[in-house]
């Protein structure tokens, strides 16, 4: 088993193993170009295809109605995955964003979710989409551990002086009395200042302190951080349900919708350089997709509902 092989890649293969025990037959095709598209994507196949015995005894009690129900299919894909991940093979990054463990966060969103939380010391915390946090206040510190995903911050004051930090597990963000964004992925976070300023320090170089202002954004590495550079209008706009783009690659523009959405959504080569710009409706990303063709040379092709493919018209 190649050591790239993630949780994330296994969840897709879990997913795609419950939603094809469901007995939906236009899911072949779109199951097919998922396992030609990565070569990932067959080696966590064949894993499942060696657990086959195994993971018929997981769905086989469950009712063809019952596991329609999405919560349904949620936990048996989570009860799938655990037996693909139990098998070995899954890199330590991988388990620190897997699903399973998510579910044991102090505060989580699922896909296209988005959750605001008063923390005790009246400081507003607010989740975007597909994130999960953990909080711990104690006599010294104000600690936020940011798993997954994307927070909005707005500290505030505290009678007892305690400093604000948001981990990662890239490295750590102090507040400077402010109001900013942190994302965190497998390839690495950015922290994007609104209000007042922040101090980063890299999880491996926490004696390289970086200060960031309001009106910039700073993406950094467990090794380094790098320049600050201004930061994008539209930043926060999914705090209004909105994603603002301004002169974006297509491509861009499509993974980061993607994230809002259950499923695969993906980009023809050949367009994938086309610019968009505009604010985009983040509840409703079919009618996002259905509006593409009017403002550019693209049609959206639909496999299912779960499998969306932007090509050239």
């Amino acid at each position: 088993m190649s050591a790239s092989l993630d949780a994330k890649t296994l969840e897709a293969a879990a997913q795609w193993y419950v939603d094809l025990c469901d007995g939906d037959e236009s899911l072949r095709e779109a199951h097919r170009q998922w396992l030609c598209s990565d070569p990932r994507h067959g080696q966590a196949w064949a894993r499942v295809e060696r657990l086959q015995s195994t993971l018929g005894r997981v769905t086989a009690d469950i009712a063809r109605p019952t596991l329609a129900s999405a919560r349904m299919k949620r936990r048996t894909t989570l009860k799938v995955l655990t037996l693909l991940i139990g098998a070995g093979g899954v890199t330590a990054a991988g388990l620190q964003v897997s699903p399973w463990r998510n579910a044991l966060a102090d505060y989580r969103t699922g896909t296209g979710e988005r959750r605001q939380v008063r923390l005790a010391d009246g400081s507003d915390l607010q989740l975007n989409t597909a994130s999960a946090v953990d909080v711990r206040y104690d006599e010294r510190l104000r600690e936020v551990r940011l798993r997954e995903g994307e927070i909005l911050v707005q500290t505030a004051g505290d009678s007892r002086a305690r400093p604000f930090v948001v981990h990662t597990p890239h490295g750590s963000i102090r507040a400077l009395g402010t109001r900013f964004l942190v994302r965190s992925d497998d390839s690495g976070a950015q922290v994007s200042v609104l209000q007042h300023a922040v101090e980063v320090r890299p999880t491996l170089a926490p004696e390289r302190v970086t200060r960031v202002d309001a009106g910039q954004r700073l993406v950094f590495s467990r090794e380094a951080a790098g320049s600050a550079e201004p930061l994008p209008g539209g930043s926060d706009a999914w705090t209004r349900d909105q994603l603002v783009v301004s002169d974006w690659r297509l491509d861009d523009f499509l993974a980061e919708l993607a994230r809002y959405r259950q499923g695969h959504l993906g980009c023809d080569s050949r367009v994938a350089g086309l610019r968009i710009s505009g604010a985009f409706q983040l509840h409703d990303t079919d009618t996002v997709l259905d509006n593409l063709s009017g403002t550019l040379p693209v049609r959206v092709r639909r496999l299912t509902r779960y499998w969306v493919q932007v090509e050239q018209a």
